[in-house]
């Protein structure tokens, strides 16, 4: 009859055993969780998206969204702080694609880097406000205030130049680059003056009462183009294919936010980490004022752009030769667009 330091010491094995055994299980379901949620997905095609977060850019989230766990490719949205570092990572080969502010498109490929254009953002998102308490009814008031703007190559700095260009404020007003993130609250505590900027960081004030709208972008630049997406050429030559179901997202998007811009903003204030309410008044205020149906890019406008740049000295020359690609926008297919999932059809 075995002792019963025996019998314990049998129990205490078995029980051990059990233990390693419950221990093993568990290490091999993580393991297969872990492989299931992310190593899954490396399998697609991941094209990383450089973004900021305004209206321009809301396909950026939104297709991130919609590929997060479906779809042949992966498109993953990357917010930056500032353009001109997007414009480094994109140079560096940290991302793919970028929603980038349209002059600074052309300073890169003056510089040497082989982009094309093949989207244009959604249009007239951009405001020009002013603190409620200063009386300014004009542009010639701006004279003797400081004034901010996203970069120095930025059509939001080029039609502030067009504005003063022959007024008594020429040469009067202090502008400044500011990330857009940034201008609310400078405004609010008397930093700032004005500042013209891509929506939502305009309804920022306008919503807390401090500032009031002096013009609507579209009123002094009608089809103003904010941020277009540019990609390097070898990345067409590459994956045609991803840069294909990209442009068609994103104009599929835009469809699905003019139908949707209550959901459109629910997603984009998760990606943005700004308040719903503030998006869907920008999507919303004025009525119907985002245009999402222009993305195509047309070579008219990208030299013009680029002629205006010249002229206010912000590039040595208009050149603009083999900049943009329209043939993805061109072929977009806009049919069928029911709810977001559909923005990317097989």
């Amino acid at each position: 009859m075995p002792s019963n330091g025996n019998s314990w010491r049998r129990r205490a094995r078995s029980k051990t055993w059990q233990l390693a055994m419950a221990v093993i299980g568990w290490l091999v379901l993580i393991s297969f969780l872990h492989y299931w949620l992310n190593y899954r997905q490396d399998e697609r095609t991941t094209i990383r998206m450089g973004y900021m977060p305004v209206i321009t850019n809301l396909a950026a989230p939104l297709l991130d969204h919609t590929t997060r766990n479906t779809g042949d490719y992966r498109f993953k949205a990357i917010k930056f702080a500032s353009f001109a570092e997007m414009a480094e990572a994109l140079r560096n080969g940290h991302i793919e694609a970028a929603f980038m502010i349209a002059p600074l498109a052309i300073v890169l490929k003056q510089q040497g880097a082989d982009v094309r254009i093949v989207y244009i953002g959604n249009r007239h998102e951009s405001t020009l406000v002013v603190h409620k308490d200063l009386g300014i009814s004009g542009i010639e008031d701006l004279a003797g205030k400081t004034l901010a703007i996203p970069m120095r190559y930025s059509g939001h700095h080029l039609a502030v130049l067009d504005m003063l260009q022959g007024t008594a404020a020429e040469g009067r007003v202090k502008i400044v680059e500011m990330n857009p993130p940034d201008m609310a609250s400078a405004l609010a505590t008397g930093s700032l003056d004005a500042y013209f900027v891509g929506e939502p960081f305009a309804a920022q004030t306008l919503l807390s009462g401090d500032a009031r709208v002096l013009h609507y972008v579209e009123e002094i630049w009608p089809h103003f183009i904010c941020n277009l997406v540019i990609v390097k050429q070898d990345l067409i030559e590459r994956e045609r294919e991803a840069v294909r179901r990209l442009v068609t997202g994103a104009a599929r998007s835009g469809i699905w936010a003019r139908q949707n811009p209550q959901k459109a903003a629910a997603v984009a204030s998760r990606y943005w980490n700004q308040p719903q309410e503030v998006i869907t008044y920008a999507l919303t205020t004025p009525a119907a004022r985002i245009a999402y149906d222009r993305f195509t890019p047309r070579v008219t406008e990208i030299q013009a752009l680029a002629d205006k740049m010249q002229r206010f000295d912000l590039v040595p020359h208009n050149d603009i030769t083999a900049l943009v690609d329209d043939r993805f926008a061109r072929r977009a297919n806009l049919d069928g667009v029911t709810d977001l999932a559909s923005i990317l059809p097989r």
